[in-house]
């Protein structure tokens, strides 16, 4: 077994909290820095089911995507949910850590890994960030990649599907299902902040999630709108109307990252310290959707 404190100082040598967006507050929210790690647990939220999954597993820390807390806290005791989850933390010796939007643009973080298990080459951000990563690569929010080989809409929208943890709300798709797929942007989590960066990159595909009606439809008519002019032009219709769109479930997206990170957390303590724990991922998404009609 290898002390909290180390095992924290690696996971944060993989995704530094100093590239955390000014508003998050990721890093080590529960935990006694003394206490002793064997088994850690990874989910995308840290929800009671989760947290007694983890804990009947023997967890002793959790690894989550989204934070317990997203505002300011003035009591922990069970008279929230939250406050019981952290109770039941502390009475089974088992830490908490969040790595949010810091895990967000890190190299083999959220965005890369679902970019690439989408099946993207030569990655770059959507948005690079002011800092670069230890190893000199460029960092930022989300990603922009190639197909080896286009395909149609309808069979990348199907390969997205068919890697995504499954949830009831499934994917939904906007665009020429039988149009050419060849260069894609992907941003997990909450995309449509960055609509307009994404249209300005005149990808053919802007995969993310939580797309309102309003923008999601504006853009879709703005796209529709610039690619007849581009058709009166004597261009391609079917092959410029973009960015179309594929709008998935937050956490099913977002929680691709931990094929990647079970690995990179235990090789990254196994390189510093020269122990390795055990690291186990739910492979589920806390979608909060249970039944759909459609």
């Amino acid at each position: 077994m290898i002390r909290l404190s180390k095992v924290i100082e690696a996971i944060e040598t993989l995704y530094p909290l100093s590239f955390a967006e000014e508003w998050d507050e990721p890093g080590l929210i529960v935990g006694d820095l003394n206490s002793q790690i064997q088994r850690i647990v990874c989910v995308s939220d840290p929800t009671i089911s989760a947290v007694d999954r983890a804990l009947s597993m023997g967890a002793n820390l959790l690894v989550t995507h989204h934070p317990l807390f997203f505002k300011a806290v003035h009591g922990v005791s069970n008279e929230t949910v939250r406050g019981e989850i952290v109770q039941r933390l502390i009475s089974n010796n088992c830490a908490l850590w969040v790595g949010h939007t810091n895990a967000d643009v890190a190299w083999r973080g959220v965005a890369h890994a679902a970019a690439e298990y989408f099946g993207l080459h030569n990655l770059r951000p959507i948005v690079v960030s002011k800092q670069i990563d230890s190893a000199g690569r460029n960092i930022g929010l989300g990603r922009i990649g190639v197909l080896d080989v286009p395909i149609s809409l309808r069979d990348f929208a199907q390969n997205v599907f068919n890697v995504l943890p499954h949830t009831k709300v499934g994917v939904q798709v906007a665009g020429n299902l039988d149009a050419k797929v060849s260069t894609v942007a992907v941003l997990p989590g909450s995309g449509e902040s960055l609509l307009d960066e994404v249209r300005k990159e005149k990808v053919d595909v802007y995969v993310t999630s939580d797309l309102r009606h309003h923008p999601a439809l504006d853009a879709i008519e703005r796209a529709k709108y610039e690619s007849k002019l581009r058709l009166s032009s004597g261009e391609d219709y079917i092959q410029h109307t973009y960015p179309m769109i594929i709008n998935t479930s937050h956490s099913a997206i977002e929680s691709l990252w931990f094929t990647y990170a079970i690995n990179d957390i235990a090789d990254c303590i196994e390189e510093m310290y020269g122990e390795r724990p055990e690291v186990a991922w739910l492979g589920e998404a806390c979608d909060p959707w249970n039944y759909v009609i459609n």
